[in-house]
């Protein structure tokens, strides 16, 4: 894989400097952090959380929904397989207890001067692709690249601050950064893995494949069925197997996901044994669905919660801003009225979820109270620009009683629509003789519940509001196009916030085909705001800017909130072993995880 999903959560440790001549101080490290210390050493035998005496072998079913028709992560034509980050191992690498640090993993070790301006990678001779070809420099500026000319744009949006990138030699890969003093640029490229031209010489980056490349990693696609399946293999001469931070991890030897186009489908096949694990993301079938499951009650399906302390993005309501009416403040806000939670949780939810305040959930990076000292100082330059009640308020999303009577929300979203040149005739809330109407388009079949009273709540005021439920290829494309009225989105969250705000909320990228500025926001203080954060030099400033930014967002009403929680909901059949301790940022399967023979065997038993 082109990038490793890993990078995302990178871990450091301690650094060493020593001076060059004719140069500035030279850090050089198998490890660095973008704020603060790292946690562990560089004499450490194995992650706290990992066994390294686990077994290896075995194979496991896992569900994905949706489909794919391309192996190609770099170009934004086609839909690949999120589980393809198995087989792409990156320069640098984290644990699974920190956030925004790193340790070597290709590169075994760094170097960088005082003021971040390039980076240094040095690789490890022993590294190679699963068919035995070494893993060099050029390998990775020809990925670097490749993302430059022909990546999809969130995933460029990474790397803008790098101005270019240089193969040394075979081993020694430098990039030289646009920006000062910062390290986020810095972390941002150790987390890119090899693409090998020996496979892409012969073929064209540009177009879509389901020809696998070469692994660098520790796994290796044996089988790919587009849109069905595509299967996982412990590579037999993985290169990186000895290295510490590898150790007791990769335990399962074949990992195969099954791709379903129904939820409710994957997961009656969960129950009937054909997938093995599942993450619950439903309400009612985490209460009710596998209560009166036969193999529950034989105590063959393990259900738990696992608490989850990972930093997460936004869930919401997406409004499109290029099309009215939502281009109107005041109908934003008047729509967002109408979004009863407090209905949803008592109905819907089974009272699981927190109501999202936030672009910056379960987090510290997010605002509370109202602005005061270093964030109100970034703010007061903006205040005419600014809603005077984002100085004097707490943004506090709609509440309601939860009976799904609303009448006073309804009262003050007419009064808005109002304000707004709409007006309620015969039912119908029209403007220019014309009504509004608009979309809701989803992927999910799961999400029509949530959508469906927010629609009668629509309609109570005469909008004429629809729901339309697509396949993931066309839900794809109309996303990407920005051919839709609403969505509904759950951002990924890359902590501490960086680059990828470009992508999110930035002018520039608004009308940009396929990237992540969704709603299409185009706001100067917006962007002023984005810039402290990628150019904080200590974490507590990047805190402040994102607090702020997070007001601005909220006070401006591009989204509607939905909600989060904050554990995981893990359901599996009792055929696994795991540490006794877990990630503290994650679940740790499948990594940490190993098929446990005396309960498969068990198991296999009790079916027949």
């Amino acid at each position: 894989m082109a990038i490793s999903m890993r990078f995302f959560s990178l871990v450091a440790l301690l650094l060493w400097a020593f001076p060059l001549a004719h140069a500035q101080n030279v850090v050089k490290s198998w490890s660095m952090a973008e704020f603060g210390t790292p946690l562990y050493k560089r004499d450490i035998a194995h992650w706290p959380y990992a066994n390294p005496a686990a077994p290896k072998g075995g194979e496991i079913v896992l569900g994905a929904f949706g489909s794919f028709d391309s192996l190609n992560t770099y170009i934004l034509k086609g839909e690949w397989p999120r589980s393809i980050g198995l087989t792409g191992d990156s320069l640098m690498s984290g644990s699974g207890d920190e956030l925004a640090s790193a340790y070597g993993v290709i590169a075994e070790s760094v170097e960088y001067p005082q003021d971040k301006s390039w980076i240094i990678f040095n690789l490890r001779p022993d590294a190679h692709y699963e068919d035995g070809v070494q893993i060099t420099a050029g390998d990775f500026a020809f990925g670097f690249e490749t993302i430059r000319k022909h990546g999809r744009p969130f995933l460029r949006s990474f790397y803008a601050d790098v101005e270019g990138v240089e193969a040394l030699d075979d081993r020694r890969l430098k990039f030289t950064m646009k920006t000062r003093n910062n390290m986020k640029p810095l972390m941002n490229v150790a987390g890119l893995s090899p693409l090998p031209r020996h496979h892409w010489e012969t073929r064209d980056i540009t177009k879509t494949t389901l020809e696998p490349e070469p692994s660098s990693g520790a796994y290796r696609i044996t089988s790919v069925d587009a849109g069905r399946s595509i299967t996982y293999e412990l590579v037999d001469n993985y290169w990186g197997k000895d290295l510490a931070i590898n150790r007791g991890l990769n335990n399962i030897q074949r990992i195969r996901f099954e791709y379903y186009r129904d939820d409710g489908v994957m997961f009656e096949a969960f129950k009937s044994g054909a997938i093995d694990f599942r993450q619950e993301n439903s309400s009612k079938r985490w209460a009710t669905g596998y209560e009166n499951s036969p193999a529950v009650k034989k105590q063959q399906i393990v259900r738990r919660r696992v608490p989850n302390e990972t930093p997460q993005g936004i869930q919401a309501f997406f409004f499109n801003l290029r099309r009215a009416p939502f281009d109107d403040k005041r109908v934003r806000e008047a729509i967002a009225l109408l979004f009863d939670f407090e209905a949803v949780q008592r109905t819907v939810l089974y009272g699981e979820y927190q109501r999202t305040a936030s672009y910056f959930p379960n987090s510290d990076f997010g605002a509370s109270g109202t602005p005061a000292g270093a964030e109100l100082q970034l703010l007061e330059p903006f205040r005419e620009q600014l809603p005077a009640a984002l100085f004097a308020e707490t943004f506090t999303p709609p509440k309601t009683d939860g009976s799904g009577r609303i009448r006073r929300q309804l009262r003050k979203a007419l009064e808005l629509f109002k304000a707004a040149g709409w007006s309620s005739q015969g039912g119908k809330l029209t403007k220019g003789g014309k009504q509004m109407a608009f979309e809701f388009l989803l992927v999910s079949p799961t999400m029509e519940r949530l959508v469906a009273p927010f629609v009668q709540n629509l309609k109570r005021t005469g909008i004429a509001a629809t729901i339309r439920i697509v396949d993931s290829s066309q839900y794809e494309v109309r996303v990407d196009d920005f051919d839709f009225d609403v969505i509904s989105v759950r951002l990924n969250f890359f902590p501490p916030p960086g680059p990828e705000l470009r992508s999110y909320y930035g002018s520039a990228a608004a009308e940009v085909r396929g990237s992540a500025n969704m709603a299409g926001i185009k706001n100067p203080v917006i962007d002023a705001l984005i810039e402290k954060i990628i150019n904080a030099e200590d974490l507590e400033s990047l805190k402040h800017a994102s607090r702020a930014l997070d007001r601005v967002l909220l006070w401006n009403h591009y989204v509607i909130p939905q909600f989060f929680i904050d554990n995981d909901r893990i359901v599996h059949w009792d055929k696994f072993g795991y540490p006794d301790r877990k990630p503290r940022y994650s679940v740790g399967f499948p990594s940490t995880w190993w098929i446990d023979e005396e309960r498969a065997a068990k198991l296999t038993l009790q079916r027949k």
